[in-house]
């Protein structure tokens, strides 16, 4: 499978505490970090909770 590159680009003041448990499962921590993730059903599901905080380009 591919793999997703993905950007947080918004910060988790004020957000849920799933939104924040989604970002920390996804290995991202400060703004502007990215991480690479194979993209998996799992990983897009992560993706879609917190669309709005992330940007996803594939790798």
């Amino acid at each position: 499978m591919a793999d997703l590159k993905i950007t947080l680009i918004k910060g988790l003041v004020n957000r849920k505490p799933a939104q924040r448990d989604s970002v920390r499962t996804l290995g991202l921590h400060k703004i502007g970090q990215t991480v690479v993730r194979e993209d998996t059903p799992a990983t897009r599901g992560l993706i879609n909770t917190v669309r709005h905080l992330v940007t996803v380009e594939e790798a």
